[in-house]
């Protein structure tokens, strides 16, 4: 390759389309960097859904896996749900595992934002109920008899106080969001790519859908629960 700069792939959260990013993605191929957002199936917005964590697990591992055998070093920004998506997707993609196989490219760092860092066999409801919160789920979330699944006050679940942001972009922002296969929520990963790969876990205050006291819970995992391979740094930054 001819830059030395890596290539930056996001994972989006449910209810969420690329045009979603588009300030974050903007910004970052402002200062140089190579940005991917693939489209998950499970908000490809058909109903009943037809599409869910084992079809965006398998568009995640195929388009992030044609990245790295085109030699490219990929950070990954795994956002919410994305981190569950992207912990399933991604285990023998990293630097070590690539290159005992005398492979170029690999995936050289996990970024957790707000994301669900889950162990094996966990689904994100799995550590919504850990944490106490299941009988809130029918409050936050408005689900339809399909199953698919939109957020009720996604303005206050997704931006809470909305701090710093001109009311222009929230709304072209909210204009984005799209029905989603609620039933990704409850299914749960085989596999756990943060086992293999450099993390960094970015926590949101102001999230109202992942609070912080949830965020440092599952953020913690590998740390906690003195899992191995896991070169753990987590950072707090405030994303309102």
């Amino acid at each position: 390759m001819g830059s030395s700069k890596p290539t930056i792939a996001i994972v989006h959260v449910g209810w969420h389309i690329p045009s979603s990013y588009s300030k974050l993605t903007d910004h970052l191929q402002s200062s140089g960097l190579e940005v991917h957002i693939p489209r998950l199936p499970s908000m490809n917005e058909t109903r009943p859904p037809n599409a869910d964590l084992a079809t965006d697990t398998q568009l995640i591992r195929s388009y992030v896996e044609s990245l790295v055998e085109a030699g490219r070093s990929v950070i990954l920004v795994l956002h919410s749900y994305g981190g569950q998506v992207g912990t399933n997707a991604l285990v023998g993609l990293g630097l070590e595992a690539r290159a005992k196989k005398g492979l170029k490219g690999s995936v050289s760092h996990l970024v957790y934002m707000c994301g669900f860092a889950q162990l094996e066999d966990k689904s994100m409801v799995d550590k919504v109920n850990e944490f106490g919160h299941g009988e809130l789920m029918s409050l936050a979330f408005d689900f339809a008899e399909d199953k698919s699944v939109v957020c009720r006050d996604p303005k206050m679940s997704l931006l809470g106080d909305g701090q710093g942001a001109e009311e222009s972009e929230v709304q072209e922002y909210l204009s984005s969001l799209a029905r989603w296969n609620g039933t990704c929520m409850y299914q749960s990963i085989s596999h756990c790519a943060w086992r293999e790969v450099p993390v960094t876990y970015v926590y949101m205050r102001s999230d109202m859908t992942v609070p912080p006291q949830l965020s440092e819970i599952h953020g913690g995992n590998h740390e906690e629960r003195g899992q191995r391979g896991c070169d753990y740094r987590a950072e707090y930054r405030s994303l309102s």
